[in-house]
């Protein structure tokens, strides 16, 4: 299975090097690493690692621990898109199918940003309490208590049960394109930035139709039962 990893460690040569053999030793394969971030001398990178099925992560964070300034922010599942562009091979598939291209980037979305899953949500302005979810990706097994999407800005945020949220409103209405991962840090800002660009990749490929594919996703689709977290 995959993992992936969020550390904050100090920011200077050397450091990077030491964390990549921890995890090796630790027997975790690392396939990808991401700098989040560099402030004040320490920085904050995300490392996917390939890790036995099953396995304890006990060896892993004890490694981790033993490496001076090394601080864990988070261990989680998490399943990697196919190929090395998967943004671009997103558009790919918006173009070729714009009709159902927003439940396409729904679908999609979680794979990318390390989600569990994602969901559309329809919400009145006139009345905050009024959501329908008219589209769920994989991994939603049962209800879904939707947490406040107001106000309708791109944001990450903490739900009332710990779980983890992230948001982008979608053509400047009331659609808002909601990600979710729980047993995980806050969504970092730059998790949320790329949703954004994926939204608005979303939105420049579907152009004059995407009135028209928003309009029919509650009534094409039918609404899911939702419940006010």
């Amino acid at each position: 299975m995959l993992l992936r990893i969020r550390v904050r460690l100090p920011d200077r040569p050397g450091s990077l090097g030491k964390v990549a053999r921890i995890l090796g030793v630790a027997g975790a394969d690392v396939v990808q690493m991401a700098v989040l971030e560099r402030d004040s001398g320490r920085a904050l990178d995300d490392f996917t690692v390939a890790w036995p099925t099953g396995a304890s992560i006990d060896r892993l964070c004890e490694g981790l621990a033993s490496v001076p300034g090394v601080e864990i922010i988070g261990i989680w599942p998490t399943a990697e898109p196919q190929g090395a562009f998967p943004d671009a091979a997103l558009v790919g598939q918006l173009a070729s199918n714009p009709e159902d291209g927003l439940t396409i980037l729904a679908d999609a979305v979680p794979g990318i940003l390390s989600a569990d899953w994602a969901g559309l949500v329809l919400s009145d302005p006139e009345d905050p309490d009024a959501l329908m979810m008219v589209h769920t990706s994989l991994g939603v097994f049962a209800d879904i208590d939707v947490p406040e999407v107001h106000p309708l800005r791109a944001r990450a945020f903490t739900g009332s049960d710990g779980t983890q949220y992230a948001l982008a409103p979608i053509g400047g209405g009331t659609l808002v394109l909601l990600i979710a991962r729980t047993g995980a840090p806050l969504f970092h800002r730059s998790e949320v930035f790329r949703l954004e660009q994926l939204v608005g990749a979303a939105e420049a490929v579907l152009g004059g139709g995407l009135a028209a594919v928003i309009g029919r996703l509650g009534t094409v689709r039918g609404p899911q039962r939702v419940t006010r977290s």
